[in-house]
């Protein structure tokens, strides 16, 4: 298990729109603070996983950003990589202006679609990104905008069998992976 302060797989558009801030000397009007935004830091943790010696199961736990959502990763190219699951919660009091995450969540899924070549720009071409979608939240969303305490519960060889987020107003959204997801990136 790993807890990341920022998201090591996070929202491509999102991760661009820091990137374009960044390079305009702005990063912190954006709050730049994913670890792709630092090359050598976003190279360094992608090689952690494609090492050999990386474990079977691999969870990261992060946050600092003001939504929740979760991936399942592999690794292209490998018969039986790591599988590694990245769960992202949003933090107790801070919220995301919903009509832009909106936005946002559409916009991504539209630009960064399985078969859009822009996926092969980002550094994680070599892995394949599955996002889980939030159970009762609006079609097609994959990010949750809600204030509240992930909850992870893992089985005895360290599998999230179970992954939930406790929002502030007594809901608990889960995020379960569907088959038909599995074709997704």
């Amino acid at each position: 298990m790993l807890v990341s302060p920022a998201p090591i797989f996070g929202v491509k558009l999102i991760e661009s729109i820091q990137r374009v801030f960044s390079w305009f000397g702005q990063s912190l009007m954006v709050d730049a603070e994913n670890w792709m935004a630092h090359p050598g830091a976003g190279n360094a943790i992608l090689n952690i996983f494609r090492h050999p010696k990386t474990p079977q199961h691999f969870v990261v736990l992060s946050g600092d950003v003001h939504y929740s959502f979760v991936y399942d990763v592999e690794l292209r190219g490998r018969v039986r990589g790591p599988d590694i699951w990245q769960i992202t919660s949003s933090g107790l009091r801070n919220t995301f202006p919903p009509r832009l995450l909106d936005v946002l969540d559409r916009s991504n899924r539209w630009l960064y679609s399985p078969r859009s070549p822009l996926n092969w720009l980002t550094r994680r071409r070599h892995m394949r990104v599955i996002p889980r979608k939030p159970d009762g939240i609006a079609h097609g969303r994959r990010l949750l905008n809600g204030s509240g305490i992930g909850l992870v519960e893992l089985d005895a060889e360290g599998v999230p069998w179970r992954i939930r987020q406790l929002l502030h107003d007594g809901r608990n959204v889960n995020f379960s992976r569907r088959e038909a997801e599995s074709r997704w990136d």
